[in-house]
C-alpha cells in the first residue's frame, strides 16, 4: 500500500470525543470545557413574577410564561378542552356554559345533578341569584354616580353647534331614586 493514501493528520482528544458522541447519537453534547464568565442563574417558584430583558415573566402550572397586556383576553376565550373533564368542548351549549361556570355543559349538568341528589341545589341556586343581584346593584351605583358627576352644562349638536343648557340634575331626586331602586333589588334577594 502506498503511503500517499494514509491519513497524515493526528486526531486530538476533542475530535475523538466528537466522533464518539456522533456514533452514540449525542450530537449536541460538549467535547470541551468552557472557561470564563458564567451568568448566575436564578431559580423561580410557581407564581413568582420577575423582569428579564425588558419583559415580565411568571411560572404557571410549572411553565415559564410571558406576561402581556392580552392575558385577560386569552383567558376569556373558551379553551379547546374542558378544564374539569378534559373532553373536547365543541357542543353548542359548551360556550355559554363555560363563560358562566368555567366548565363544559356536561360537567355543569353532572354538578347540578349531584347538588340535587344531596338536596343542596335550591341553596346553591339562591346563592347564585343573590350574587347576580349584588353585582347588578354595584354596577347600577357606579353607573349612576358616573352619570351624576358628568358635566352637562353644554351640548354639542350633530351640526357642531355648542348649545348651553341652564339648570342641571336634581341630585336629591336622583339619590332618592337610587335608594328606592337598590331597596327593590335588595327585596329580590331570597
Amino acid at each position: 500500500m502506498s503511503k500517499e493514501h494514509l491519513l497524515k493528520k493526528e486526531f486530538k482528544k476533542k475530535d475523538v470525543e466528537r466522533i464518539r458522541n456522533l456514533v452514540k447519537g449525542k450530537s449536541g453534547d460538549r467535547t470541551t470545557q468552557g472557561v470564563g464568565y458564567s451568568k448566575q442563574k436564578e431559580e423561580y417558584k410557581e407564581g413568582d413574577i420577575w423582569e428579564e430583558n425588558g419583559r415580565k415573566w411568571t411560572i404557571e402550572n410549572g411553565i415559564k410564561q410571558n406576561i402581556t397586556r392580552l392575558d385577560k383576553a386569552k383567558k376569556a376565550v373558551m379553551p379547546l378542552f374542558c378544564p374539569s373533564c378534559g373532553h373536547v368542548m365543541k357542543k353548542k351549549l359548551d360556550a355559554p356554559t363555560y363563560r358562566i361556570f368555567n366548565r363544559c355543559y356536561d360537567c355543569q349538568a353532572k354538578f347540578e345533578m349531584k347538588l340535587r341528589h344531596e338536596g343542596l341545589f335550591d341553596e346553591w341556586k339562591t346563592q347564585l341569584d343573590n350574587e347576580a343581584i349584588e353585582h347588578l346593584q354595584t354596577y347600577y351605583k357606579e353607573w349612576l354616580e358616573a352619570s351624576l358627576n358628568e358635566s352637562n352644562k353644554s351640548w354639542v349638536s350633530e351640526a357642531g353647534d355648542v348649545q348651553k343648557w341652564v339648570g342641571g340634575v336634581n341630585k336629591k331626586l336622583d339619590s332618592k331614586n337610587i335608594e328606592e331602586t337598590i331597596e327593590y333589588l335588595e327585596s329580590l334577594k331570597k
